[in-house]
């Protein structure tokens, strides 16, 4: 019996369109299923500050119509907090059934998965973390091309960072910054020869945010409005690449839909679950399978499908969050300008270990989500934070993902629990980082506040990886070099669960353009996929 399609791509977030483009540019018939969440609100319409200062309406986007945010006092972010943002969260865990026990979990039902809500830091990995893959490095420098030019890039300088994000050859030029991150960037200049003796290296922060127009996506305009929603369409987001998808006659979409698990078939494999609309449908055939449902709900469809109880690895970067005052910018109005990553740094930390970080304007950030941290009474905490966050400027920073001790494993009622901690190694670093950073930020006029520094717990990055890790001889649970999963032959993960490894750096950009790689593989075997 001949497959409903020649390939059903399960997820719509960027693994998932990078690996679509070139199966249905081969001609072949595919479909895309997700959980089909969107948004019910609109971002505001003018820059953050005017919007603060004049709309009568904020309160639907700051606070929620449901009052959203204020349910959502614990999240681990603020992004969870945000009403705009809450369907690209909404529903995940319990609908997949996964459970995390001492460690953060968070995915997507989201058309366009995560990429609506996230701080849209790009790189290369290196050649020597690329080293850790089984296939030569030079396989992935066709996809970092094609994925950089199709999202967006900018930040492109010739700085100390270059070498280390490796995409100005694909990148806009940087976002402007503000005076207060100007004003660190004048005096790094001065004193480079030092903070590089230290291990510190700054530069302009390579994020997928547009400086040029491009594809009908406008440039940032310095709104401020990043954490609200970007109405120009700036920020790069998976559903952009589904437009484009959306073109070809032989791609088609089915929403709404959450794989429970894989199953042989005649001809190929079914998917099988339930809607979470009235789609009806329960099962779904295809010659081959590509899951590209995020790590968490990859691992448990493929954990099921293979009906495999063993604990599997999970790689999770040890992650922390500071602010700087810059007392030269005390009494500086706020002004609107990007929200995102502005400037970012490497350090170099005992062991070999490198850390990565960028900071951000505190403008578009509510007050609310710095006092919470202040150890103070929270009436007097707002009155200190109004005089002085105009003058901060707030970072965070990433470990490797080695340094999580965590595993995912199936319990008996086939849900996937997440578990683990820090390493042994995490918190001495994060020691280390916490008085490096405050020496180097002093010398480039900014102070670490005392008691800022703030160790996140484990899973909280949201940069899982490593579960179904691509090996050169996979054991069962393992992947081949192209992503095809030891034991269910023609299913090919292409998220993050299939990376061995995972650095301090941002992941996003190597998962799509190795999505893309698995992708050409599985079109260049076009006549393979039905009978």
């Amino acid at each position: 019996m001949t497959p409903d399609f020649d390939v059903i791509v399960v997820g719509s977030g960027p693994a998932g369109v990078s690996a679509a483009f070139p199966l249905v540019e081969a001609g072949l018939r595919v479909l895309m299923v997700d959980g089909g969440k969107r948004p019910d609100i609109n971002p505001p319409e003018t820059d953050f500050l005017s919007a603060r200062a004049n709309d009568d309406k904020q309160w639907e986007w700051m606070v929620g119509k449901d009052f959203h945010a204020l349910k959502m006092l614990d999240a681990v972010s603020p992004k969870l907090r945000v009403p705009f943002h809450a369907y690209a969260f909404d529903g995940f865990g319990h609908e997949n059934r996964i459970e995390g026990k001492s460690f953060i979990t968070v995915g997507s039902l989201a058309k366009g998965g995560l990429s609506n809500a996230w701080g849209c830091g790009v790189a290369r990995f290196s050649p020597g973390e690329i080293s850790e893959l089984p296939f030569p490095a030079s396989d992935l420098d066709l996809s970092y091309a094609k994925v950089s030019r199709r999202m967006g890039i900018s930040g492109k300088a010739d700085d100390d960072l270059s070498d280390y994000f490796m995409l100005d050859e694909y990148a806009q030029p940087p976002i402007p910054m503000d005076i207060s991150h100007a004003y660190m960037f004048r005096l790094y200049s001065d004193q480079r020869k030092i903070l590089h003796s230290r291990g510190f290296k700054l530069g302009h922060s390579r994020v997928a945010v547009l400086s040029e127009d491009i594809f009908g996506r406008q440039a940032c305009n310095l709104s401020g409005n990043c954490l609200w929603g970007c109405q120009r369409h700036s920020l790069y987001s998976a559903t952009y690449d589904l437009l484009a998808l959306r073109r070809y006659k032989n791609f088609s979409e089915l929403s709404g839909f959450v794989v429970e698990e894989l199953k042989c078939s005649k001809g190929g494999w079914r998917i099988e679950g339930c809607g979470t609309s009235d789609s009806g449908l329960k099962s779904i055939s295809a010659g081959k399978i590509v899951m590209a449902a995020g790590t968490l709900a990859t691992t448990r469809i493929v954990l099921k499908s293979l009906n495999y109880t063993q604990p599997v690895p999970v790689l999770s970067c040890p992650t922390a969050a500071f602010l700087l005052w810059l007392p030269k910018m005390t009494g500086a109005p706020r002004m609107p300008g990007f929200g995102l990553g502005q400037l970012s740094f490497t350090l170099s930390l005992h062991g070999d270990y490198t850390a990565h970080g960028s900071t951000f304007s505190t403008t578009g950030i509510q007050l609310s989500e710095f006092a919470r941290h202040v150890p103070m009474r929270r009436r007097c905490s707002m009155d200190l934070l109004r005089g002085l966050l105009s003058s901060c400027v707030v970072g965070n920073l990433f470990l490797p993902g080695r340094l999580t001790a965590a595993e995912a494993k199936l319990d008996n009622n086939e849900s996937l629990i997440i578990s683990g901690k820090y390493g042994g190694e995490a918190q001495p670093l994060m020691h280390e980082a916490n008085r490096a950073l405050s020496r180097a930020y002093r010398r480039l006029g900014a102070v670490l506040l005392p008691g800022s520094f703030t160790v996140a717990s484990p899973g909280a990055d949201i940069h899982y990886a490593g579960t179904l890790p691509m090996k050169v001889s996979p054991s069962r649970g393992e992947t081949s070099p192209y992503g095809e999963v030891n034991g269910l032959d023609g299913v090919f993960v292409v998220d993050g669960a299939c990376l061995p490894m995972l650095p301090e750096k941002p992941h996003t950009l190597t998962i799509m353009a190795n999505a893309d790689r698995i992708g050409r593989q599985l079109a260049a075997c076009k006549s393979h996929y039905s009978n």
